[in-house]
């Protein structure tokens, strides 16, 4: 696998005389090998959307039973011709190609012991190999591609802001392509503030491309354009028009919302729980319990002691003393 994208991006190098050029032509022929997956994963995440409703009804119906919920999600599904693990084939499939695309790219300049570039995966009579061995750098556009961003401002802060504007500007792109998507998309258990925090989450991404080499900055950085142009053709396909399954899906997602604020605390446990803590809350607190005595000693004057204890003995009368004195002798 590392051999064959390896290959592909020597090949572009052969066209284009340019490693710049050679890696965002690769990235462009693996997003267009992937676009086929995109948008099946995208009108099975629509048909989703449109049942929303459907399966908030039956979360709500059956939230005690869950094997019945299985059961009846189950047969929703089936007769509307829903998988819900399409949506996840391009994810699936962009994991294994980023990990191949990072080994390649570092590969093509690594370093011996003297410092110098010794190209893996890639034969050794190509251009792209006789191009990079024994260099120390891969200089294309002005810049050298070997160098992460943050090595780059240490060595020269001067130079080192270009490599930070370029993913700045890659962050900035990150922001646009999420945006399109959030824009479309309607989720019932999503808040607005968790809705914005799934905007700026790829743009957090951005950050860690300040310790990858430059040659993949520029290879996310090419995807994420096609990327862009390929959302904006999923949004005339299928947002145009009132009947569009876009449209539909949008409108269901509103409707599940609403079904959602409804459903205090949702089901299963944890609902159940919110459902009990809410009740809680409304029932008026009740006043403090009044304070009962318990006196352990019996009271002064007599009074009978209390039940359980043994009657104290009768005290000792004083020596000398007596109820009936002795009349004196003689």
């Amino acid at each position: 696998m590392f051999q064959a994208a390896a290959w592909l991006v020597s090949q572009f190098y052969n066209l284009t005389s340019d490693y710049t050029a050679a890696i965002a032509l690769v990235a462009v022929v693996i997003m267009m090998l992937i676009f086929p997956l995109t948008l099946k994963s995208t009108k099975s995440m629509l048909e989703m959307q449109k049942v929303q409703p459907e399966m908030k009804r039956l979360q709500q119906q059956y939230r005690n039973d869950r094997q019945k919920l299985n059961e009846e999600m189950m047969k929703l599904y089936q007769e509307h011709k829903v998988n819900p693990l399409a949506s996840c084939l391009p994810l699936l499939a962009q994991m294994p190609i980023f990990l191949i695309m990072f080994r390649v790219l570092h590969g093509l300049t690594k370093k011996t012991a003297d410092g110098t570039f010794d190209p893996d995966y890639i034969s050794k009579t190509g251009e792209l190999y006789k191009s990079l061995a024994g260099k120390t750098k891969m200089s294309s556009l002005g810049l050298d591609l070997s160098l992460t961003p943050v090595k780059a401002i240490q060595e020269n802060a001067a130079t080192g802001v270009v490599y930070a504007l370029l993913v700045v500007a890659l962050m900035g792109l990150y922001f646009v392509q999420q945006r399109m998507i959030a824009s479309r998309t309607v989720s019932p258990t999503m808040s607005a503030s968790q809705q914005k925090l799934m905007q700026y989450l790829p743009v957090f991404f951005g950050v860690f491309q300040f310790f990858f080499p430059v040659a993949l900055v520029v290879y996310y950085f090419a995807q994420t354009i096609v990327r862009i142009a390929q959302q904006s053709y999923i949004t005339r396909r299928f947002y145009k028009g009132d009947d569009s399954l876009g449209r539909q899906a949008q409108a269901a997602g509103v409707k599940a919302r609403e079904l959602a604020k409804d459903d205090v605390g949702g089901g299963g446990m944890f609902g159940q729980m919110k459902k009990d803590l809410a009740k809680a809350k409304e029932q008026p607190k009740a006043g403090p319990k009044p304070i009962i005595s318990k006196r352990v000693t019996p009271p002064k004057g007599g009074s009978t002691p209390a039940k359980g204890k043994a009657t104290p003995p009768n005290r000792p009368k004083p020596s000398g003393t007596s109820r009936h004195p002795k009349p004196p002798r003689g």
